[in-house]
């Protein structure tokens, strides 16, 4: 029998990380779950579905702005199971800033999260995988990835800077054997989209829900089930690619 596959995920205590922490339980996967005290979720409760699930995890603090917080991130992989198999960059934030107030510092403390901590996640992976059969993934989304957002343009930027960042290493890594690709969410009901201040508020999400054509929010087991698939061996000739989970929303005209 194989060895168990190993997985680090960034930003797991909650939403799109913690459902994925529970996918990959379920086939028996052993998950780093990484998680910022600023998250006002308990990364224990996504442990404890791990395990509940039969997978084995261990919960580990991680702030991707800082390089040495992510190394150590992915070393603790090899601390515990002797291997590095799978890297997901999900850990982001989003703040509703109008042109005028985005100040450098503001500008750039998002773009260091959700841009350069995806760089960072991926740097560190990669320097711990074995060269074949590894993958990385960054969740970027709909907002920059497709669309622009107003009042939002560092999230947008940063997120659409995912997009190129991934079909670079894709080239880049390739010869090793490590794939690397990008999920494109599109309206998640998740606690980050329910942020009435800086997203679109639950009224928000079902607004946006109303007018798809699947008639309903996509919710975080969706793209944990999207982000499993493109991280496993099933997969193994997709590389390069941004795959968009939207619920439709891309394919019909605005009303």
């Amino acid at each position: 029998m194989s060895p168990s596959r190993v997985a680090v995920i960034t930003g797991a205590a909650s939403g799109i990380g913690s459902a994925l922490a529970l996918k990959y339980a379920s086939t028996g996967m052993n998950i780093v779950i990484g998680y910022h005290p600023a998250d006002p979720h308990d990364p224990e409760a996504t442990l404890h579905a791990v395990t509940k699930a039969g997978g084995h995890g261990v919960v580990h603090e991680v702030d991707v702005r800082d390089t040495k917080q992510v190394d150590a991130f992915a070393e603790r992989a090899l601390e515990e199971w002797g291997r590095l198999d799978i890297a997901v960059a999900n850990a982001g934030i989003l703040r509703r800033v109008p042109l005028e107030f985005l100040h450098d510092d503001v500008w750039n403390d998002l773009l260091d999260v959700d841009l350069t901590g995806v760089l960072r996640t991926f740097r560190s992976a990669a320097a711990r995988m074995e060269s074949s059969g590894s993958s990385m993934l960054a969740v970027s989304s709909i907002a920059g990835g497709v669309y622009g957002w107003g009042e939002r343009a560092h999230y947008a930027t940063a997120k659409a800077g995912i997009i190129g960042l991934v079909k670079s290493l894709a080239v880049e890594l390739g010869p090793r054997g490590i794939r690397v690709n990008c999920i494109v969410p599109g309206t998640i009901d998740t606690p980050q989209a329910r942020d009435q201040t800086n997203s679109l508020g639950p009224q928000g999400i079902q607004a946006q829900a109303a007018h798809l054509p699947l008639q309903r929010a996509g919710r975080a087991e969706d793209i944990a089930n999207a982000i499993a698939f493109l991280t496993s061996e099933e997969a193994s000739f997709i590389t390069g690619t941004s795959l968009l989970v939207d619920g439709g929303m891309t394919a019909m005209l605005p009303k």
